[in-house]
């Protein structure tokens, strides 16, 4: 059996919740949705009326953009180590995505990497917390600030990360949270878009339900006359969340804190066992103030050794990987840019496996050989 990278926890409470969703006969947009939205604005310390539950991250981000208007001449900053759907979003307005350098170590951009690509035909900046970890986002916000740009946050991986006090996601104008298979807290596939002026999260919430500025025409029926006439502020899609994934997310928001914690000794150990593995470079230690969702856990080795390493792992029953290649390099983006930082981490980084179902065996296992895969690749 192969140790996987992530791995979702789900079990007989998940099921119950379930269960009454279809006992209850109602499985679209519904009472649970609006208490999985309640319940995750408390998690992070908002006003529901500012979140909308969605089918996925991705839909949130191509909201975001829609919402901020974009267009072909506009520019949007964002770091080479990204998600693909941050690009495709981008692009998908007309915008032209500029591609700005991490920090190899933390896979993280500054404030200085953003503020270096930033020019007059900068739109917004969107940034992504690379696995779990803050960065420099307050920093970042406070340059988007003072120079009037829209900040929209890809906390797909910080579920329960924060700085400070403050969620990760509520710093900036617009954010989205991932719920997909991979993710912490899983609903099979959902997200969350929270947008921090309210009358934009009105039309988030309309343009991700076909634009239709009332979402159920049986609610409408007690209020209206001829209730199953259309309102149509704006194009829009079905990307909303229903019931069934809903009741799901409740039940892991209730865990999640027991997952976070799992994750955590996980991270403890890997720091412990690994930090005198010659050649080997782990993740640096987070600031003060910093919490972080654990969701990625890195290492870095010699470019010339790492691919021949994640191979001797995968041999050995633990699969590892790299996310995310460098979208800079993708010829889709048509991107000339030079990023050292970006392509030094993409060429020797390996992310390890890291979830809350490990068992202290696995991640001896996982230990143990990326020893022996390092030492022998390296003696070599």
């Amino acid at each position: 059996m192969t140790i996987n990278v992530f791995q979702p926890t789900l079990g007989e409470r998940e099921l119950a919740a379930v269960a009454e969703v279809f006992a209850c006969n109602w499985l679209g947009h519904g009472p649970r949705t609006r208490a999985f939205e309640a319940a995750f604005a408390e998690h992070l310390g908002v006003e529901p009326e500012h979140l909308v539950f969605i089918n996925s991250a991705t839909a949130g981000l191509f909201t975001s953009v829609e919402l901020l208007d974009l267009h072909a001449g506009d520019e949007v900053v964002l770091p080479s180590i990204s998600f693909v759907a941050a690009g495709n979003a981008v692009v998908s307005t007309g915008a032209t995505p500029v591609f700005c350098d991490v920090d190899p170590a933390t896979l993280n951009p500054t404030a200085e990497h953003i503020a270096t690509a930033i020019t007059p035909r900068t739109k917004a900046v969107l940034v992504l917390h690379y696995g779990g970890r803050p960065g420099d986002i307050a920093a970042i916000a406070e340059l988007c600030r003072a120079r009037g740009i829209p900040l929209i946050e890809d906390a797909a991986c910080a579920v329960a990360s924060s700085a400070h006090g403050t969620a990760v996601g509520t710093f900036g104008d617009l954010a989205m949270w991932s719920f997909d298979a991979m993710k912490v807290l899983v609903t099979g596939d959902g997200g969350m878009l929270y947008v921090r002026d309210r009358e934009q999260a009105d039309r988030a919430r309309a343009l991700v339900y076909h634009g239709l500025a009332q979402s159920s025409g049986f609610l409408k029926a007690k209020v209206a006359h001829r209730w199953w006439e259309l309102n149509v502020i704006a194009p829009g899609r079905r990307q909303i969340g229903n019931d069934i994934t809903a009741a799901i997310g409740l039940v892991q928001l209730d865990r999640l804190p027991d997952f976070i914690a799992r994750r955590a000794e996980v991270v403890v150990t890997y720091d412990r066992e690994l930090r005198d593995i010659e050649g080997l470079e782990l993740p640096p230690a987070l600031p003060g103030g910093h919490v972080s969702s654990h969701y990625f856990y890195w290492v870095r080795m010699p470019a010339r050794i790492r691919d021949a390493v994640a191979t001797d792992l995968l041999e050995a029953g633990v699969y590892t990987t790299f996310r995310y290649p460098p979208l800079h390099k993708v010829p889709a983006y048509a991107s000339a840019a030079v990023l050292p930082g970006a392509e030094q981490a993409a060429e020797e980084t390996l992310n390890l496996p890291l979830h809350q179902g490990l068992t202290d065996d696995d991640v001896r296992l996982v230990v143990t050989e990326l020893r022996k895969a390092v030492e022998a690749r390296l003696s070599a």
